[in-house]
């Protein structure tokens, strides 16, 4: 018991920043995955902002996943497409991905996050590219669409955004998914296009992961949280009034 006062006491005598150290790191380490990850994107965000327009497009039609690009080398082009975000910034994926991908890497587990938001990608892009290869044989769109710049990591998102549904608790679990349906569905309503019919092809392809999580513990119930909060909160309110 001593031992335990005595290392209670010492952590109390660490600086703040040492404190919230230790905390951040905690946090991080739990979705080891995600982090590297935006690591990464943060590198890459970096290197286009710091080159000159026509560099920046070259990096990035190399790593587009265009019909030409996914029949000359498609592992290639499937794995650094990821790595790099169009549009929204860095801040922005930063935020999603606490929001998205650290709860379903903690839940699922770094190899079965990984998964889904691997199968959502490939997926979704081979389907929307489809989708433009068939257009462009129709005449509806020009052969130089097969050029099309396609990279970023939305489709992964969007996969893992939907397999999040089987975490949350009946009867919100129906909410979050017919809400993920309508997200992504106004997209193909609003823009027709290619992207839009990925984004939503990547969250089929999420909830059809279903396999990877039947076996996986834990739940999330938004109410009980909300209500738990809301305690904790008034708790502090109280004490601090006292």
């Amino acid at each position: 018991m001593a031992g335990s006062t005595a290392g209670g006491s010492e952590a109390h005598r660490r600086p703040w920043w040492a404190r919230a150290g230790r905390a951040v790191w905690a946090y991080v380490r739990r979705a080891p995955g995600t982090y590297i990850w935006l690591a990464i994107l943060l590198v890459t965000t970096q290197v286009i902002r710091h080159v000159d327009p026509a560099t920046a497009d070259r990096i990035l039609h190399r790593r587009s996943t265009n019909l030409h690009h996914l029949q000359a080398s498609p592992v290639r082009v499937l794995v650094t497409s990821a790595l790099w975000i169009a549009g929204g910034g860095w801040p922005f994926y930063f935020l999603l991905y606490n929001l998205f991908h650290v709860p379903a890497e903690r839940w699922l587990g770094t190899l079965r996050w990984i998964s889904v938001a691997a199968l959502a990608h490939v997926g979704a892009t081979y389907l929307s590219e489809g989708v433009l290869g068939w257009a462009i044989r129709r005449r509806l769109a020009p052969p130089r669409a097969v050029y099309t710049l396609d990279y970023g990591v939305s489709y992964a998102l969007a996969g893992v955004v939907a397999v999040l549904a089987y975490l949350i608790v009946p009867p919100w679990r129906y909410l979050y998914a017919a809400g993920v349906l309508v997200v992504y569905g106004l997209g193909v309503q609003q823009s027709r296009d290619y992207t839009s019919i990925g984004h939503f092809s990547a969250a089929l392809i999420g909830f059809a992961c279903y396999p990877l999580t039947r076996d996986r513990p834990g739940s999330f119930d938004p109410v009980a949280s909300t209500r738990a909060l809301w305690r904790r909160v008034r708790g502090r309110a109280v004490t601090g009034r006292s």
